[in-house]
């Protein structure tokens, strides 16, 4: 939780530096590659990188010199997309800098796609070599899989209500936040050990609530007891056979 006035890769680096020294004091040969979208595509950030031996992926905003380093790759997905009726993209790798704010050169991917509503260029800046990653698997299997990371952040915001960070001080939303986050990880742990090998082993947390967990009850209190009565029917549930 911080403020939202301020720039998205503000006090990335620290972090970064955090995790990075945690992880190789217990696995001291793990390679780190580290992915993220336009937002953090900042020179410190790509620099403490390159100085401490980790690499990274980073999605780059377009500007009109990287769209006109990959315009012939345009023009001919353009070509290709019109004729099938069918998206189609080309991969171009190539060496960038930007006239101020970089300190050096950078590998550059841009991706020339053409869909049928128009073009759709976009680029990545990588410290990784093409020996290691082509520009294809680079984009399409290494930059893309960041996607699969954000589903979980999405999951955890709007399934167990992350995002309800209405509260009028910092540390209060701070608070909901960490309920959330307490929820995910107890959530994450039933789909990985209790719903392993069920049709909700892959579900998302909305509905394991909503099909498990979120069962109707009758709370009847006395003096000496507090009874809940659950319901006997759940949406999963078969319907009985009557004789």
């Amino acid at each position: 939780m911080r403020r939202s006035n301020i720039d998205a890769s503000a006090g990335s680096e620290e972090e970064l530096a955090r995790i990075v020294t945690q992880i190789r004091r217990r696995w001291p040969r793990t390679r780190v590659v580290v992915r993220g979208d336009s937002g953090f595509c900042r020179e410190p950030l790509m620099r403490w990188c390159e100085e401490n031996g980790v690499d990274y992926v980073f999605g780059m905003a377009r500007n009109a010199r990287l769209v006109r380093a990959i315009g012939r790759d345009l023009y001919r997905a353009e070509v290709v997309s019109r004729r099938s009726g069918e998206p189609a993209r080309r991969y171009r790798d190539f060496r960038y800098r930007t006239r101020k704010s970089w300190s050096r050169t950078r590998r550059v991917v841009g991706k020339a796609q053409h869909l049928p509503r128009g073009a759709n260029p976009r680029f990545v800046v990588t410290s990784l070599r093409p020996r290691r990653a082509d520009a294809r698997r680079l984009y399409e299997e290494l930059y893309c899989a960041r996607g699969e990371m954000e589903n979980r952040i999405k999951e955890q915001q709007l399934g167990l209500f992350a995002d309800r960070t209405s509260s009028a001080t910092l540390k209060a939303n701070q608070l909901r936040l960490y309920f959330a986050s307490f929820a995910y990880v107890l959530m994450h742990g039933l789909r990985r050990l209790g719903l392993a090998g069920t049709a909700y082993a892959r579900a998302q947390c909305a509905t394991v609530r909503l099909k498990l967990l979120k069962i109707g009850a009758r709370v009847r209190v006395t003096v000496r007891k507090v009874r809940l009565s659950l319901s006997g029917a759940t949406p999963t549930r078969p319907p009985s056979k009557r004789c």
